[in-house]
């Protein structure tokens, strides 16, 4: 792109209330941050739903890394192979209930990771409209035929797999929760269609993972079921840490350490974010309850105070709460007059949502107290009535 060209898109974005822009922040605990102007918020828009990034044991876990080094030195067939990291890989497929698993350095690469090594010329992808931008940029790399079908409409998947002609493989790829509006994918359904067509089916828990399921471990265990082929995750949220993950047959996790490039030729994550995450993994098996009892409880107790108050949002649950506002520059008001008042939202816009469904999304954790809640949304309700 020639460098007037970057201008006038830059100026269009600004015009548009697209224009995105870093705002540092400190995180002091799970829900309180500080900007560098020493203004204290409390954080609505973080992905730490069980408080595992300031939990003492994790904390320490990392600490006591950090005598292997700062990093890893090297990728994974390397010299980047760090006790932490396989020991974690065995955890998750434990956890996961699958053969194996394999870490990627983020959520994103892992989806990429996946889908360029698994689908390639003559299969085809069936991907949901609303899937993550990591599963859309890896439908593309893949060079598989890509086919779209409506949000979560099982009929609609069923019309394209009975008539997008297909020499390869079939593959259905879903988000297990959706992260713009907290939704749920129909996993039996979309279970049966893979039998049915015999289809490979891949689900990203990366918002479902440490969040549903009686004890944590995702869509297939919110539905009480199994049949999912790969299930991708990452470390960057319920588990406090950062990275990604595959989780799937041995056979399968095999073949993408031997063929997936985004495994093979990047530098590992490091022992400090492998122990990390290895540990708030074991938190989590070990108490379940403890901490999916306080997210499930202030879920619930965050959606009752707007949904009694008037405002339209759906039923779910899930700690991702969209509160639409339409307009995306409304949408970047309303953000801004609760910041400005101590409360930190993400205003959510196009491209990352449809034009006329921007929104305010709220993510609640299980460390946020009912006055930060209420207090929270006050302030978003008084301003959306406003608009």
């Amino acid at each position: 792109m020639k460098p007037e060209n970057i201008f006038s898109a830059l100026s269009a974005l600004r015009q548009e209330g697209r224009l995105r822009q870093v705002q540092d922040l400190r995180m002091e605990t799970v829900s309180l941050g500080v900007d560098r102007e020493g203004k204290r918020y409390i954080v609505f828009n973080s992905n730490d739903y069980l408080g595992m990034t300031h939990a003492k044991e994790v904390q320490e876990a990392a600490a006591k890394a950090i005598r292997f080094g700062t990093g890893s030195g090297g990728a994974r067939l390397t010299s980047g192979a760090v006790f932490e990291l396989s020991d974690l890989e065995k955890e998750i497929a434990d956890f996961k209930h699958t053969e194996d698993a394999v870490i990627f350095n983020t959520g994103y690469m892992a989806n990429l990771g996946v889908l360029y090594a698994l689908a390639g010329k003559g299969d085809v992808i069936f991907s949901d409209e609303l899937n993550h931008a990591s599963i859309v940029d890896g439908c593309r790399i893949s060079k598989a035929k890509i086919a779209v079908y409506r949000h979560s409409d099982v009929a609609d998947l069923e019309r394209l797999l009975q008539t997008v002609p297909c020499e390869g493989q079939r593959f259905i790829v879903t988000d297990g929760v959706f992260s713009m509006d907290g939704d749920i994918c129909p996993l039996p359904a979309l279970a049966a269609l893979k039998k049915d067509y015999g289809a490979c089916l891949i689900v990203d828990d990366a918002h479902a993972s440490g969040v549903i399921g009686r004890t944590g471990r995702g869509t297939a265990e919110y539905f009480r079921m199994a049949g999912i082929d790969v299930q991708v995750g990452t470390l960057s949220k319920a588990f406090g840490a950062e990275g990604g993950y595959i989780a799937a047959s041995r056979e399968i996790c095999d073949y993408l350490r031997n063929t997936s490039r985004p495994f093979i030729f990047s530098t590992a994550i490091s022992a400090v974010t492998g122990a990390a995450a290895l540990a708030a993994l074991r938190l989590l098996k070990a108490d379940p309850e403890k901490y999916l009892g306080r997210l499930r409880e202030n879920t619930a107790y965050m959606r009752n105070l707007l949904t009694e108050t008037g405002v339209d949002i759906a039923a779910g649950d899930t700690p991702i709460i969209p509160v639409v506002v339409g307009d995306e520059k409304e949408a970047l008001a309303t953000a801004e007059a609760c910041r400005k008042e101590g409360i930190l939202l993400s205003a959510i816009r196009p491209p990352s949502v449809p034009v006329g469904t921007s929104r305010i999304r709220l993510t609640v954790t299980a460390m946020h107290t009912k006055e930060e809640m209420k207090k929270a949304a006050a302030i978003l309700i008084r301003h959306w009535r406003s608009k």
